[in-house]
């Protein structure tokens, strides 16, 4: 396991980060304590350090959990949970961006894992009404208490987190130091504008869902997309098989045998393979893995082991690529790159 500072901090964080949104979920979902407590183990035992929860997750059950499993060694470790998700069905200041919902969002928290501070305290999601200021000035107001050492954002626009942390620069507040975001094999749209943003402003990506829920794990199949079905509107479903095969497409699917190809000839596990991806793009520093079994856990951490090589690498970028759109294709194509430097070939250190 190797270790980086995230973002602009002083944080040393591991390469990847144990998910704890399973822990204590409905069976088919998430896993009972005792596996959790062994995937913590195991993740500790190969140089982990870093571990994220939010409030939400099975309704507070895993904040709980993480914390009795940290008794004796909550020292050692790089602890994260997040707010904005409501709590109570029916209260509007029960969930948001908004100071209220973060002041009683942490102290909950706190209560719940069994500590008196937060390492790094993420926003969410983006509630689009409260104003960025609130948020940034409270976050600070937590920083400079003690209660949390370091902010970050998750399932934000670019935009709005550039926003928000030139306005910290300018204010003297703590700024975002990490951007959470979905990045997969079969999600790459964030490279048109969130993870240039990120390296511009120096914040540390962690991806969520480098396996596209399981869909890149190589179980899935042209067969379940021509069993996927719509959802009816409320309808749940039952467990995480069945909600990936929900959202199967044929540019997914493609991709997963893409995946599958390169994984053989490799001699590694498909997960493996798309995690080592992931793991290796511009501007990652921690991947957030999540597994339900301890032998899943295993089979994911063999992401460690090995390095992908560029042949690998190019086949998979071409696979799984997406178009960056206006104005990033106009302003890197041949003609305007001309007319920008006169036909002078110029290097750049950025990013």
């Amino acid at each position: 396991m190797r270790y980086t500072l995230l973002g602009r901090s002083g944080l040393r964080v591991s390469e990847l980060c144990l998910g704890a949104m399973t822990f204590g979920g409905a069976p088919g979902w998430g896993s009972p304590e005792e596996v959790c407590g062994r995937q913590l183990d195991l993740f500790l035992e190969r140089g982990g350090n870093f571990i994220d929860t939010a409030n939400r997750y099975t309704d507070g059950r895993s904040e709980e959990i993480i914390g009795r499993l940290l008794k004796g060694r909550r020292e050692s470790v790089v602890l994260a949970t997040k707010y904005t998700m409501s709590m109570r069905a029916g209260d509007p200041n029960a969930g948001g961006n908004a100071r209220k919902n973060m002041m009683q969002s942490v102290r909950a928290s706190l209560a719940r894992l069994g500590t008196d501070y937060i390492d790094l305290y993420w926003v969410h999601a983006w509630d689009i009404m409260t104003p960025v200021e609130e948020v940034m000035r409270a976050l600070d107001d937590l920083v400079r208490s003690g209660v949390v050492h370091y902010v970050g954002v998750s399932d934000f626009p670019a935009w709005k987190v550039a926003e928000a942390n030139t306005l910290a620069a300018l204010r003297g507040w703590s700024p975002f130091v990490g951007l959470q975001i979905e990045y997969n094999l079969v999600e790459r749209t964030v490279e048109r504008e969130l993870i240039p943003m990120a390296r511009g402003l120096g914040i540390g990506v962690m991806p969520w869902s480098p396996l596209a829920g399981g869909l890149l794990s190589g179980t899935y199949t042209r067969a379940d997309l021509a069993a996927s079905r719509e959802l009816a509107p409320g309808e749940q479903p039952k467990d995480r098989r069945e909600f990936v095969r929900t959202r199967l497409t044929e540019r997914k699917v493609a991709i997963a045998a893409a995946l599958g190809e390169v994984a053989s000839e490799l001699g590694r596990p498909p997960a493996q393979v798309a995690l080592r991806w992931v793991m290796d793009r511009p501007g990652v520093q921690s991947t957030i893995l999540g597994a339900r079994t301890l032998g899943q856990l295993e089979v994911n951490l063999g992401c460690l082991d090995f390095e992908l090589d560029a042949g690998a690498r190019a086949r998979l970028d071409r696979a799984s690529e997406v178009e960056l759109g206006f104005p990033h294709e106009m302003i890197q194509s041949p003609r305007i790159k001309l007319l920008l430097h006169g036909g002078v070939e110029v290097e750049s250190l950025g990013p």
